[in-house]
């Protein structure tokens, strides 16, 4: 976060926030991979994001750094789908896009560890079956079940991983839990309730897990008892989380899963209360659980709950949208942002931060109240109107909030923000493509189009002290938009445009040219609106 912002307002903005020059901005060389970012993670002063792997050290320095030795994500497919860290110690779960017969699939591409702070890193394959056609066996509890192996990576990405020691939990849909006891050296899959079961103990032999092997009309008409983590929802996972207590916390398709002894017991002994969504007033909200984290104040843990339910289901349109939290283990639940589709959770004092789908919520008295924060803009910069905001985490002096448009932080609980995002100069490029050509101007998204984008950046650098207009143009040289006519001292600048004409009315597919004038000075480009 290279440069300090005040927020200057923080009123819901008029048609201003999408035609303006903001600025001076940041030109340095170090950035961060994309403004798009889904997941970040804390210890102490340090920051971790996604999906480089990219670190800040809040008042150590004002550039973001990119590890070396990651050659998985800087020159292959990897990328950060989820992150656990604590001191020097860093579990990266990896991810790729896979091109398959039905088109793109999420998948499993492995781990990355680190135990000296991201000055060395080992590697962990992500863990399958061996390819064989038939199925294999587990033991559970003395008995012997059948389970259906997991031979491919897709749909199995690590969406969540969480460690204690050499103890690592990785949550995946396809895959199940997987656990690690010997950080990374090895994985074993990690037995898991039947859906609707509330309770799996080894002192039980006659489980049933689901797996349907005959459909009519989208309906199962016959199943047979195999372990299937693609069939039966309990075993899809979303969200592993150990809390204080050393209980494992497994969110799934179906429902919260707890543990008292899964960090330590034999696979065959692990033992899971599952509550699932009953329409309770003191239960969940639905039964997908997305993420899970204990607020340290309070010692609540929390878990946010996504609508699920089919339209078979008894429960068909009863679930909703929100975040729960237990006092009690499970035994009881607070139901709080009803309706309201949220991300990621995380705790500042006694301050609880909810990102999500409809903006940034607050809670000021750990969780019992909550407001939703205004706009967020700074002086010099802004986000763009369709903004979602995606994970949060706490260092030791800031609260950061990962979007769709960059990460925000806040040093005094969300009162004013700084806006940070990814630089590219003008000069030189960055450091993920140092061989960039130096241009005077350049308009990004480019191809652009208003309804996937919401708004095109156009950076250029003012040299002296100078009235700056900035105009766009049609093919036929119409002036289409004026947005800019003010003096503007020497530095780095964006001039925002939202696609629309100076009457407010959505432009024609296109290319558009804006010229940008500093007395003497002209600097012209094009841009390619497309919807």
């Amino acid at each position: 976060m290279r440069i300090s912002f005040i927020v200057v307002a923080l009123l819901l903005l008029g048609s201003s926030v999408h035609a303006q020059v903001i600025g001076p901005i940041d030109s340095n060389f170090d950035s961060f991979r994309q403004n798009g970012v889904s997941t970040i993670e804390s210890t102490g002063d340090t920051l971790w994001i996604s999906p480089a792997l990219n670190t800040y050290v809040d008042g150590f320095t004002d550039s973001w750094i990119a590890p070396e030795g990651l050659d998985s994500i800087y020159n292959g497919v990897g990328r950060v789908f989820s992150l656990d860290v604590n001191g020097d110690t860093v579990v990266a779960g990896l991810g790729y896009t896979a091109s398959t017969a039905v088109g793109n699939q999420p998948a499993g591409y492995g781990y990355y560890l680190s135990t000296d702070g991201g000055d060395s890193w080992q590697f962990s394959d992500f863990y399958l079956d061996r390819y064989v056609d038939e199925d294999t066996t587990f033991i559970y509890g003395g008995t012997e079940y059948i389970r259906e192996r997991v031979i491919v990576p897709e749909q199995s990405p690590p969406y969540s991983v969480a460690f204690k020691g050499d103890v690592i939990f990785s949550a995946n849909w396809a895959s199940g839990l997987l656990r690690s006891t010997d950080f990374g050296a090895s994985w074993e899959r990690i037995v898991l309730p039947p859906f609707g079961t509330s309770l799996l103990t080894p002192e039980r032999n006659d489980y049933e897990w689901f797996d349907c092997i005959e459909t009519s009309n989208g309906v199962c008409t016959q199943s047979q008892n195999v372990y299937n983590s693609v069939q039966d929802d309990n075993l899809k996972g979303f969200a592993v989380f150990i809390d204080s207590k050393d209980r494992v916390w497994f969110g799934s398709a179906g429902g919260i899963n707890i543990s008292e002894n899964a960090l330590s017991a034999p696979t065959d002994s692990v033992i899971w209360k599952n509550i699932n969504f009953k329409n309770e007033a003191d239960g969940l909200l639905s039964r997908w659980i997305i993420e899970i984290d204990e607020d340290p104040t309070t010692g609540r843990v929390w878990m946010t709950n996504w609508i699920a339910e089919s339209s078979s289901s008894i429960y068909a349109g009863l679930d909703n949208y929100g975040i729960v939290f237990t006092e009690d283990g499970g035994l009881t639940f607070g139901q709080r942002l009803i309706g309201e589709q949220i991300f990621g959770i995380s705790f500042k004092d006694n301050y609880v931060f909810a990102a999500g789908a409809n903006g940034l919520f607050i809670s000021r008295d750990g969780g019992d109240s909550w407001y939703k924060s205004p706009r967020i803009v700074s002086e010099n910069n802004i986000l763009k109107p369709s903004v979602q905001f995606q994970s949060v985490a706490a260092t030791n002096d800031k609260i950061w909030v990962a979007t769709t448009d960059g990460i925000i932080s806040s040093d005094n609980y969300g009162d004013t923000w700084q806006i940070h995002r990814v630089n590219f100069p003008l000069s030189g490029g960055n450091v993920y493509d140092d061989e960039a050509a130096t241009v005077s101007s350049y308009a990004y998204p480019n191809p652009y189009s208003p309804e996937q984008h919401d708004i095109v950046r156009i950076r250029f650098e003012v040299k002296d002290q100078n009235n700056v207009r900035v105009r766009i143009f049609d093919f036929g040289m119409n002036l289409v938009r004026d947005i800019e006519n003010g003096s503007r001292s020497p530095g780095n600048y964006e001039a925002i445009w939202d696609g629309l004409d100076g009457r407010g009315r959505r432009v024609a597919n296109g290319p558009y040219f804006y010229i940008i004038e500093m007395g003497s000075r002209k600097v012209t480009g094009k841009i390619l609106l497309i919807e």
